[in-house]
């Protein structure tokens, strides 16, 4: 089951400006995303005749743990699910995984308030990349406030979220929760870790004041990037340039084209028995058997505990077209064969004899 948070928004002035930029959106925005050449050519034409088709799933599980941490929202029409007029021909598709530490407080919040945050933004969806980046800091300072008053809500979470917007994918990471796309069956690494042993990490902390210590972030975190954890001294600064753990996602965007087989979104429980390929191929092969998008997340979660996964485990699939996975067929090529000097010194010496 999906899990969908926030409260329904009266916003008639806000509709009224966005209805005027609806008919224009597909027509102008999304062009000026996919298309970056005067001549279109065979590949280009292809990026514009396909049409996503989205499906997804979602399967989680406590693992081995004391408590569920981990939480996840799939939302098919971000805009109708807050109270604002659907996008002309588009939706925006809106999913997250928040891996949630020290308590779930910090998950729940940003699973409930982030996707109403990012409709709210007065330059949604026009200019997603923006709208979606303030939207997690937004999120955080929230939760700041949130926290003054309920002590019991200290926490933190990593957060990462997939938008498709038309043949726009768009992926925003804060932790070390991790997409990965599947292309044929090739995995296309959609984030990036967020741990204390990457270097560009301990260069932006150690210019904030922060250091690592023992592989931890200040020596209390095993994440460089998160929301929350305002109750720890030395973290976060309300100031411009904040402190060493950062809130700001780190984003990618493509354009999707029939290549484009799925996208998994998993908690670090995932990752930590699965390499990206291996994860690809074993969905594949689920897909290709059943084309059950949420039974494939269910038996991802499975294979991983069943491989000694101890942390909390979420599985979050979209997947871009009704029919399952192509059969990748192997070209045999001929391959000249050959023989070394020195067999076929031998092979004289044996005729010889």
């Amino acid at each position: 089951m999906c899990v969908e948070g926030g409260e329904k928004m009266e916003t008639l002035d806000l509709c009224e400006a966005r209805n005027e930029k609806s008919s224009d959106l597909a027509a102008s925005h999304m062009e000026r995303i996919c298309e970056n050449t005067v001549a279109i050519d065979s590949k280009q034409k292809q990026v514009i005749d396909f049409v996503p088709v989205i499906r997804s799933g979602e399967w989680s599980d406590i693992g081995s743990r004391m408590y569920m941490e981990d939480t996840h929202v799939c939302i098919s029409d971000l805009a109708k699910k807050y109270g604002y007029p659907s996008l002309e021909h588009e939706a925006v598709s809106f999913y997250g995984v928040f891996d949630g530490h020290g308590g779930k407080g910090a998950a729940h919040f940003v699973r409930d308030n982030l996707p109403r945050v990012i409709v709210e933004d007065a330059e949604f969806p026009l200019e997603l990349e923006k709208v979606v980046t303030r939207s997690f800091m937004q999120t955080d300072t929230q939760f700041a406030k949130t926290c003054t008053v309920q002590s019991t809500m200290s926490s933190g979470t990593t957060a990462l979220t997939a938008m498709i917007f038309g043949r726009s994918l768009l992926v925003a990471n804060a932790g070390d929760c991790r997409a990965v796309l599947s292309r044929l069956g090739m995995a296309i690494e959609m984030s990036k870790d967020h741990r204390p042993c990457c270097v560009t990490e301990q260069t932006r902390i150690e210019s904030l004041g922060g250091y690592i210590d023992d592989g931890y972030l200040n020596g209390q975190l095993a994440v460089t990037r998160a929301l929350g954890d305002w109750h720890l001294e030395g973290m976060k600064d309300v100031g411009e340039r904040g402190g060493p753990l950062s809130a700001e996602p780190e984003l990618k965007m493509i354009t999707l084209t029939k290549d484009d087989e799925f996208l998994i979104i998993g908690s670090d429980g995932i990752w930590d028995v699965f390499s990206n390929q291996n994860a690809v191929d074993f969905a594949r092969r689920r897909l290709q058997e059943h084309n059950d998008v949420k039974l494939c997340c269910k038996e991802l979660v499975e294979e991983a505990i069943r491989r000694g996964a101890i942390d909390n485990l979420t599985a979050v699939m979209v997947c871009f077209h009704l029919e399952p996975p192509a059969q990748m067929r192997a070209h045999r090529t001929r391959v000249p064969r050959s023989i070394s000097a020195e067999g076929l010194y031998n092979v004289q010496r044996f005729l010889e004899a």
